[in-house]
């Protein structure tokens, strides 16, 4: 399967300039992944504790406050309206609103994009409350990133997570390192000393004082030692106690006489100050106390950096320091403390193998090796929304079909003709218009009106789009031009063999359908010459497209000589294509299945009344047609238009266009007249029903209540935009149906898709 391009990835979570490692951390992942994706947008939504966005960088596009419940309503709201195409949320307990942070699930449940999540703590015993949100949480992300196996294994064991939805990525660091350890000592006013570091925002969890009660035998043995504590007060507890546990530490060193061997750096310390103060240190120390600590973004740099570390066995340091790249105490020893540090700065030797080992261990946390497995895990965000098209597909009933509801036409349709593309359903009009699109409108309105359901506003539109067709007309060669901008100039001298053929269709549906004689007229004065035109042509599509034209054409005006003529001599091109071409494997008139393919079949069978040969190519290729595009659960799965189908290879899946379900109903609808088989209208509805979600991702791509198309499949969704093409795609087929079912009132049947054994299918007389 196609893996589809990131092309915008939104992230939630705090953000610098808040102090805070999860502002830091959601920073830097962003930055990583934005310098991985250079043609990506990287838009995001910060967490923040009053309104405003002020003092945030211009990526930061919208506020979500935790104080107002509604916040995370709007700003899924927003990220829909952005089409994102996946959402990195970065969740730690206490940056969300509401009893346990449930106000992250009123954010998750309105967003319509694929949710991957990153959990910075995993609670082993979570609260009931705590248990219930992050459920829910679960529950609606596509995929979960851990940081540790202990943490993945929690998310198995408490949350019932299947493995194979987790990442486990370790917390990312910088690439470039603080530079020399002298000038580095030096620039901190430490220089000659032994350096002992703990960094971080300064709270009561983190264990310091032990560390400070070891110094007393730490210094008796070495007086050069230092022990820096880096880092400002954590501002939550700034706010509620001021620098009391600052005050305790600073107390404490000095009752035990090791004063002149504390360095306080009190200042919250940027990326620069970070790797620096740590390329001063000659151990890392992590006295923290709580041994459920999921993951330590100050360990992570400062191993990641090179630095031996002694550590307590919080979950994070047992995992890192597993493979003796660091050293583990119990919680609150400080003998142990004194021991292991005054035992490292007395083996030089081992100290420079546990900085060389660390060192090597952390080139796989740079950020830009974890970026490419955040991406690699967006992706895979993305792809897990597909329905998989192994499974038994639920068939659907075959029903009545629907009356063609016309309302987006309407909004796409100005006084020049129809628009051709939108964004969403908002007409592009600077995009302008072309003749293969207003062409289909005008069948489409001749179409409903023999259908009885005519209207004054239809009947309007006939005359606006048939006007179109007589300004794109070239009387000296009987082509149609097909580009035109919103100023109504024409782009381009000569339109398309496509267009010509699309044009002769319409004319034909006018002719043979239209109640208004002035709309008969107008088409007969340029179907002929049109149909010319496309003998000389070397387009099979062309020669396909004006066949079907001919065939609807003849149905009225039956002895019509040369129209005749030139059915016969177009179904014959069409048919030695299909002789020289095809093979048992690929009965196809081509090396390439590329775009509106069934009508090069349907071509074939309206064709084959003079022609049995062809006849029989038509029902041969659209059989294989139908067995290439049909998933193993029954679902009709259109060649999608990037990258079609070449001989020998397989089927591009995506962008699944609907235009090839309009084709494909229309020519099993042919097939089903011509041989009477039932299959080819149950594979006619199969098809149809591709509109109403019997696809491969189970999303209908219609608007009930407008008539509005959106424009295809993609891998993980639906386009939103409602073109024209898509429109009138699904408002033909609509049409075809209602033709093929003119007065079904009995019960509707259960379509149950039938596969034949490929010996069976037609043969064509090679």
């Amino acid at each position: 399967m196609h893996t589809p391009p990131l092309n915008r990835v939104a992230f939630v979570g705090t953000y610098v300039p808040r102090r805070c490692g999860l502002a830091t951390f959601t920073h830097d992942l962003r930055a990583a992944v934005a310098r991985l994706l250079p043609d990506a947008d990287c838009p995001v939504v910060a967490m923040v504790d009053g309104p405003g966005l002020d003092e945030h960088p211009p990526e930061v596009r919208f506020a979500c406050a935790t104080d107002d419940a509604s916040s995370g309503r709007r700003a899924a709201e927003y990220l829909n309206l952005l089409n994102a195409d996946v959402v990195s949320l970065q969740h730690e307990y206490g940056i969300f609103g509401g009893p346990s942070g449930r106000q992250v699930l009123d954010l998750v449940h309105e967003l319509r994009m694929p949710v991957h999540t990153t959990l910075h703590t995993v609670l082993p015993a979570p609260s009931p409350e705590h248990r219930r949100v992050m459920d829910e949480l679960l529950g609606c992300s596509a995929r979960v990133t851990v940081m540790t196996e202990h943490a993945r294994g929690l998310l198995h064991t408490v949350h019932g997570i299947a493995d194979d939805r987790i990442d486990v990525i370790p917390h990312g660091i910088p690439e470039a390192d603080g530079g020399d350890a002298a000038v580095a000592k030096e620039r901190f006013g430490i220089a000659g000393r032994k350096v002992m570091l703990t960094f971080g925002l300064l709270s009561p969890n983190k264990g310091i004082e032990h560390a400070i009660r070891s110094l007393p035998t730490i210094a008796a043995r070495y007086p050069d030692v230092t022990y820096v504590i880096a880092g400002a007060t954590h501002p939550r507890l700034l706010q509620d106690e001021g620098e009391r546990y600052r005050e305790i530490l600073v107390a404490l060193a000095e009752s035990l006489g090791v004063a002149d061997h504390v360095v306080f750096l009190n200042r919250y310390l940027d990326t620069g100050d970070l790797l620096a103060v740590i390329a001063a240190a000659d151990i890392y120390l992590t006295p923290y106390l709580n041994p459920d600590q999921a993951v330590s973004g100050t360990l992570a740099y400062a191993f990641g950096s090179g630095t031996p570390v002694i550590s307590t066995p919080y979950r994070h340091a047992e995992e890192l320091l597993a493979d003796g790249s660091g050293v583990l105490v119990p919680f609150g020893d400080d003998h142990a403390i004194a021991r292991e540090v005054c035992g490292l700065l007395a083996n030089d030797s081992h100290l420079a193998r546990m900085r060389s080992r660390a060192h090597v261990a952390g080139r796989s946390m740079i950020w830009p090796r974890v970026a490419e497995r955040y991406a690699a895990g967006f992706t895979a965000s993305r792809m897990a929304t597909l329905v998989p098209s192994a499974g038994e597909a639920v068939p659907p009933a075959r029903r009545r079909p629907p009356e063609p509801i016309l309302t987006h036409l309407w909004r796409l349709t100005d006084s020049a003709g129809v628009v051709q593309h939108a964004t969403g359903d908002i007409p592009l009009r600077h995009e302008g218009y072309c003749t293969d699109d207003n062409a289909r409108a005008l069948a489409l309105v001749v179409l409903v009106e023999d259908l009885g359901l005519a209207t004054e506003r239809s009947a309007a539109a006939a005359i606006t789009y048939a006007a179109f067709l007589g300004h794109a007309y070239d009387p000296k060669s009987g082509r149609f031009r097909n580009f035109m901008d919103f100023s109504r100039r024409w782009r381009e001298p000569n339109g398309s063999d496509d267009c010509l053929g699309r044009a002769i269709m319409a004319m034909a549906t006018c002719i043979a359908r239209a109640r208004r004689e002035s709309l008969r007229r107008f088409a007969m004065e340029r179907f002929h010459p049109a149909v010319r035109a496309a003998l000389a042509t070397r387009s099979p599509r062309c020669w396909a497209l004006t066949v079907v034209g001919l065939s609807e054409y003849l149905r009225r005006l039956r002895g019509d000589r040369e129209a005749a003529s030139s059915q016969r001599e177009l179904t014959g091109r069409l048919l030695r294509l299909f002789l020289i071409t095809s093979a048992p494997e690929w009965p196809w008139l081509e090396d390439v299945v590329a775009y509106e393919n069934p009508r090069l079949c349907q071509a074939l069978l309206l064709g084959g009344g003079s022609l049995p040969a062809a006849r029989a190519a038509g029902l041969d290729a659209l059989d294989w047609l139908w067995t290439i595009q049909e998933s193993e659960g029954g679902r009709f799965a259109p060649i999608g238009c990037r990258g079609f189908l070449r001989r020998g290879g397989t089927p591009a899946r995506f962008d699944q266009q609907p235009i090839e379900a309009q084709a494909m109903v229309a020519a099993c609808a042919t097939a089903y007249r011509t041989t009477g088989d039932d299959i080819w209208r149950q594979r006619a509805w199969l098809a149809f029903e591709w509109f109403h979600g019997h696809n491969v991702l189970g999303a209908s791509i219609v608007d009930p209540h407008t008539g509005g198309c959106r424009d295809g499949l993609l891998e993980d969704r639906v386009s939103e935009n409602q073109g024209a093409e898509s429109t009138l795609a699904y408002l033909l087929a609509v049409v075809d149906m209602r033709q093929l079912e003119p007065a079904m009132t009995t019960t509707p049947a259960i379509i149950r898709p039938t596969r034949r054994p490929r010996e069976a299918r037609g043969a064509c007389g090679r």
